[in-house]
């Protein structure tokens, strides 16, 4: 993307989308391919992101990259935020890093299709703590021609923390 293309997007940014979709949380895009904007630094660099989620941006901000094997890996490193009163990551942080993987690991069987979670469930299998880096892998299941069945695990190092499975919903192209 050239400066002039930068500088048109970050115009668009501001002033065309309303301030809870702008992605504030994240100074170090710098990088958009169409709906993927890529981390420039940081332990990051280099992996993808969705910046008009301003969810995932709020309450990650969550990564994925494409390994060399066509995998899908997620990523996030837990922050006070992410953490119950008892000190370990909340499990809603859990559950929606694992909605977020979901989408990334069904990205090819959707195929420029818009998704919705029609069903999302998993099962809490060890803590995590604040500086952990807790990563997503798993498997499309079944892709149909309406529904994509996916799961995987979350893991901090080579110990499972989450594992889920869920199911998205095809509704139509991305506009």
């Amino acid at each position: 993307m050239g400066s002039a293309d930068r500088l048109r997007y970050m115009y668009c940014f501001m002033y065309c989308f309303p301030p809870r979709y702008r992605n504030a949380a994240m100074p170090n895009e710098t990088e958009e391919t169409g709906r993927i904007a890529l981390a420039h630094d940081g332990e990051f660099a280099g992996w993808g992101y969705w910046p008009r989620d301003a969810f995932e941006t709020h309450s990650g901000p969550f990564f994925f990259r494409t390994e060399a094997d066509g995998s899908v890996r997620t990523a996030f490193r837990v922050a006070p935020k992410h953490l119950n009163g008892s000190g370990a990551v909340h499990g809603g942080c859990f559950l929606a890093f694992a909605d977020y993987s979901l989408f990334a690991i069904a990205e090819p069987a959707l195929q420029g299709s818009r998704g919705v979670t029609v069903s999302l469930g998993g099962d809490f299998v060890g803590p995590a703590f604040e500086g952990d880096l807790i990563e997503g892998t798993g498997e499309i299941v079944k892709a149909g021609k309406s529904l994509v069945f996916v799961r995987g695990t979350l893991r901090r190092g080579a110990e499972p923390v989450f594992t889920f499975s869920g199911v998205i919903k095809k509704i139509g192209p991305r506009g």
